[in-house]
């Protein structure tokens, strides 16, 4: 049987071993972590520890981290907690953040980039306490946001900073302190995890967050509800992991090598192929590609039949493929944005799964009228 060519880690990774191994132990246990008896404070421990594990990736205190069902339920908690009046978020956020109510948005440029001028602008005219939410790494293109400076501009006028991390964390480095941000959102299963597991990350373990869950005291009455202690060990074992590859130049170094073999070769082949924020910096994983004017439905369905899974925008639309609202706001013509798909690469991506794609990818832009380079 020949090997699946999965290339949508952006949308969610394939379980990584020993994340499994450690989610199955768990599951053979029994005991609340609430409970004070030998099975509850044994189930304590494995949370408390997986705790410290995510807290190491993005370099916080472990009190800071807040567990919740994912990435959604944590920029909620973020936005919804925070007791800010206002919130302004950047035109390229997840739909998590951009369709939880009212905010004004933040404009970012051709590359994706947040305008630092407009934030400026924007945050002297806001009457009021304010929250700016801009993700460190657009999970579409893999723009990686200037947030050091998005944070400098935030302080000047008083205002808390939410970052969705959900792309970056275990991809690139991160610490919340560096950053400067108030607030981190980390999802387990963009890097090998289960999910329905995720984390609101405070830089400030004490902070007063009010809860949108209510009727228990756990996570420090900030969520309620009994943990998910098996999911949560597992994203405790695959940010131990992460953070692990991170340390391992070779390993960073092989993936981005990857990526850009994909992208040389893909250019080179088909010379009227647009790649998007080539300029920008970018996760090392992460490809945002265009065949002008044919529509991303055709080439993610053209691949699937050709054995290579790729997406189009967020997979969070319940199968939808439509026009990308994040390459609309950066000002891309309807012939890009309506024909760009994502390619994301992984911790168990070869580079055979590369070649898999070029050769379906390539043969679709012959078949739909594309000059090809045979010497690239």
């Amino acid at each position: 049987m020949s090997r699946a060519v999965y290339l949508d880690y952006n949308a969610g990774a394939p379980v990584r071993p020993e994340v499994a191994a450690a989610m199955a132990e768990v599951l053979r246990m029994a005991g609340n972590p609430s409970s004070v008896h030998a099975w509850g404070r044994a189930a304590r421990q494995k949370l408390e520890q997986a705790r410290a594990q995510v807290a190491a990736l993005v370099d916080a205190d472990p009190a800071g981290v807040v567990f919740t069902s994912g990435g959604t339920e944590a920029n909620a908690l973020a936005l919804a907690g925070c007791g800010r009046v206002h919130r302004l978020v950047s035109a390229v956020e997840h739909p998590s953040i951009l369709d939880a109510g009212a905010a004004a948005t933040l404009p970012v440029d051709r590359l994706g980039r947040v305008d630092l001028v407009a934030l400026d602008t924007m945050l002297a005219g806001q009457a009021g306490a304010t929250l700016v939410s801009v993700m460190l790494a657009n999970n579409e293109t893999g723009v990686i946001q200037p947030i050091s400076e998005v944070s400098r501009v935030c302080r000047a006028h008083g205002a808390l900073l939410h970052c969705d991390a959900a792309q970056a964390g275990g991809r690139i480095p991160v610490s919340i302190r560096h950053l400067n941000a108030d607030f981190l959102t980390l999802s387990a299963h963009k890097l090998g995890g289960p999910a329905g597991v995720g984390a609101l990350v405070l830089a400030d373990a004490d902070f007063v967050l009010a809860p949108i869950l209510l009727g228990g005291g756990q996570e420090r009455r900030r969520r309620a509800g009994t943990e998910n202690l098996i999911g949560i060990v597992g994203f405790g074992t695959v940010a131990q992991s992460a953070g692990g590859d991170l340390s391992d130049t070779n390993t960073i170094s092989a993936l981005r090598g990857l990526r850009d073999r994909l992208e040389g070769r893909a250019l080179a082949r088909v010379p009227r192929a647009v790649l998007i924020a080539a300029e920008a910096e970018r996760l090392p994983n992460t490809v945002c590609l265009a065949l002008p004017g044919v529509a991303a439905q055709t080439q993610v369905m053209a691949l699937d039949l050709a054995g290579v899974m790729v997406s189009a925008g967020a997979a969070c639309s319940s199968g939808k493929v439509a026009e990308s609202r994040v390459l609309a706001a950066m000002g891309l013509e309807p012939d890009l944005r309506g024909s760009a798909i994502r390619v994301s690469l992984g911790w168990d991506t070869r580079p055979e799964d590369i070649e898999s794609f070029l050769d379906a990818w390539v043969d679709l832009a012959r078949r739909k009228g594309f000059g090809i380079s045979e010497a690239a």
